[in-house]
């Protein structure tokens, strides 16, 4: 397979897990969260999930072992896309997963309407505002920017694909807390469960987690225990551990 590797990239392998993803630290390489996303979704054992702004396919490729269920990637820069798909076929899952190369927007016009029993997305993070202060790099700028699709398109998006009862998993930031859940209330997203995640003991949260159910009722949000990153002693915490095998 390395000879199918393109200037700059790598092979990396999560742990234990046995997955192997194509990477490249100059265009896109998955970071923990991505790991907290697949670790913290439930996946349906079959039907069809969907992995919205899908990078490298990273979230994707970690939860296929777990489900029969169809994974259609969706990733808007072509770079990324292809380095998801030749992940997929490296790991014997090209008939299971499905990349699309085109915006997120799209979607809905390529991928049924109504049919997915799961969207699992780790969007743009921050604001494209004048004052955002960018990657000069282009395509960490768009991965981490709301450059080419905003929050409330993200939802918009989920919304149209799942089916009535589908769940949508997110990670984002907890300082976009007072627009996130705004935003999937308006799509008819109702917010189930919410998990923040803090670095090490005594820091602040710097991501959150979000289950949302398409059509579910108003209320009932769960805050479920918090998870720390890391130990006193900078160590990963057990529960991240086994996230990174893969387990």
């Amino acid at each position: 397979m390395t000879d199918r590797l393109l200037p700059g990239e790598r092979i990396d392998q999560l742990n234990s897990g046995g997955i192997e993803i194509i990477q490249n630290q100059s265009v896109f390489a998955f970071s923990l969260d991505a790991v907290l996303l697949a670790a913290f979704a439930q996946v349906p054992p079959a039907g069809r999930i969907v992995d919205l702004g899908a990078g490298n396919g990273a979230v994707g490729l970690f939860v296929a072992r777990r489900t029969q269920a169809r994974i259609d990637l969706v990733e808007i820069q072509p770079l990324l896309a292809d380095m998801a798909r030749r992940s997929a076929a490296l790991n014997g899952l090209a008939d299971q997963i499905t990349v699309h190369t085109m915006p997120m927007q799209q979607a809905p016009g390529v991928i049924a309407k109504d049919s997915v029993d799961a969207v699992l997305t780790n969007p743009p993070y921050f604001k494209n505002v004048p004052t955002s202060k960018r990657n000069p790099n282009p395509h960490l700028a768009m991965a981490r920017h709301e450059v080419a699709v905003s929050l409330a398109e993200v939802a918009a998006v989920s919304a149209a694909l799942l089916k009535f009862g589908g769940k949508l998993f997110m990670v984002h930031r907890p300082e976009r807390m007072d627009e996130i859940l705004p935003a999937l209330t308006a799509h008819g997203l109702a917010p189930k469960r919410v998990r923040f995640i803090f670095p090490k003991p005594n820091k602040e949260a710097n991501m959150v987690l979000i289950e949302a159910i398409r059509g579910g009722k108003p209320n009932g949000v769960r805050i479920v225990p918090s998870l720390i990153v890391h130990d006193t002693a900078g160590n990963y915490t057990p529960e991240v551990a086994n996230a990174l095998r893969n387990d």
